[in-house]
């Protein structure tokens, strides 16, 4: 099964298996990252699964025609915006993002 590591808000990494065809907040929700809230479900209607890319992995995880208007617009809402902000609700898991890491949102990355 392809895993996947949360950065915690303390920084330590939190390595979690991560089944293929669930969205990123879906997975930290079945793993307990009570950071990542998912409030309105995926919908794309709150920024409460805001997380924070790792540079090796934007390529991958960022749509072809990059990030829709509507992701845009919530995460006008989130905490802390950077350049490698995506909502986990708008990320899949699929086997090509095996090892994936994304950092919590107040996360001290300097990435």
């Amino acid at each position: 099964m392809p895993q996947m590591t949360f950065i915690m808000t303390n920084g330590t990494p939190k390595v979690v298996d991560a089944p293929l065809g669930l969205s990123v907040m879906e997975i930290a929700q079945k793993h307990d990252i009570d950071q990542i809230e998912g409030a309105c479900g995926g919908s794309l209607a709150c920024a409460t699964c805001h997380v924070y890319v790792h540079p090796d992995w934007w390529d991958k995880v960022l749509p072809e025609d990059g990030k829709s208007m509507e992701e845009e617009d919530m995460l006008d809402l989130a905490f802390d915006i950077r350049k490698q902000s995506r909502l986990s609700c708008q990320i899949m898991m699929t086997a090509e993002l095996d090892g994936l890491v994304v950092a919590l949102p107040g996360t001290k990355t300097g990435w």
